[in-house]
């Protein structure tokens, strides 16, 4: 079942509203706690963090993984690179280098003490100045779970905020149980589908089985007993569309996207239409 909509005829907007719902855990006053993304690659055995001598070094390590981080620093033993130190062996699944080499640092324009976060599924990264005294270990660790965005992203109070700072417009969520047997197949044909869109949708996990979530799957009008479903939103408009699923499917995601992609285009080119009327 498909169900379409906008924002606005619900009283208020998808986007801001959505991310209270997240960034508080429901509750207006407070906001939830840490989290990770979806579908993180298998821990690192390797040495955290990888030195990296030069810049063909860099480019292989940031080319390598979904989400890589780097430190940019002159001293190795100095007391931001410690916390640097401590930051990583808090994140394991998250590969950590750290350069000392001026090149590299002119290569990437950043200055000392500067950790770099880069991600593949946008093409874009984020810096966190380490110059500042109040910046720890703790920090560091929250900036990078809260950017960490991924080819799937899970959603929870900390990547909401990601999210939300994102380039991207469009965004897919896919609601359903990770404790459910199929999740692992589910999840399977999600990152399939989300291959397909890289770069223009940014596919989204929400698991139904936290309570926390429980008012994000009411706002969209959903009830458990229709789970699994797609929601999608385009955030210039607040345009939304829902879709209950039998099961998830390649083919069933990348119709839902591809109507949804196609409804935009035509009210895009009826607006340019219009435009040009106007101006004869």
């Amino acid at each position: 079942m498909s169900r379409r909509g906008q924002a606005g005829t619900m009283g208020t907007s998808v986007f801001p509203c959505l991310f209270v719902i997240l960034l508080t855990g429901g509750s207006p006053a407070g906001c939830a706690g840490d989290g990770a993304s979806a579908s993180h690659s298998t821990a690192s055995t390797a040495e955290k963090p990888v030195p990296l001598n030069d810049i063909v070094d860099a480019e292989a390590f940031i080319s390598g993984a979904e989400v890589a981080v780097i430190g940019f620093f002159q001293e190795p033993e100095s007391p931001e690179a410690s916390q640097f130190l401590l930051a990583a062996g808090r994140i394991p699944e998250v590969p950590f280098g750290l350069s000392t080499s001026p090149a590299v640092l002119s290569r990437y324009g950043v200055a000392a003490n500067t950790v770099t976060l880069f991600r593949r599924v946008d093409n874009d990264r984020r810096d966190l100045d380490m110059n500042s005294k109040d910046v720890d270990a703790e920090k560091m660790t929250r900036f990078i779970r809260m950017n960490e965005l991924r080819l799937v992203t899970e959603y929870n109070p900390v990547t909401a905020i990601g999210v939300m700072q994102s380039s991207f417009q469009l965004h897919l969520l896919l609601i359903t149980d990770k404790m459910s047997p199929k999740h692992p197949e589910r999840m399977r044909r999600y990152r399939a589908a989300a291959e397909l869109f890289k770069g223009k949708i940014l596919f989204i996990l929400v698991d139904s089985n936290l309570k926390s979530n429980e008012r994000t799957i009411s706002f969209f009008e959903l009830k458990k007993s229709q789970l699994p479903a797609l929601a999608i939103f385009h955030t210039p408009d607040e345009k939304q569309d829902v879709l209950t699923l039998d099961e998830v499917s390649i083919e069933r995601v990348q119709d839902f996207c591809n109507r949804f992609l196609q409804r935009m285009q035509k009210k895009e080119d009826k607006l340019e239409e219009k435009a040009l009327n106007d101006e004869l």
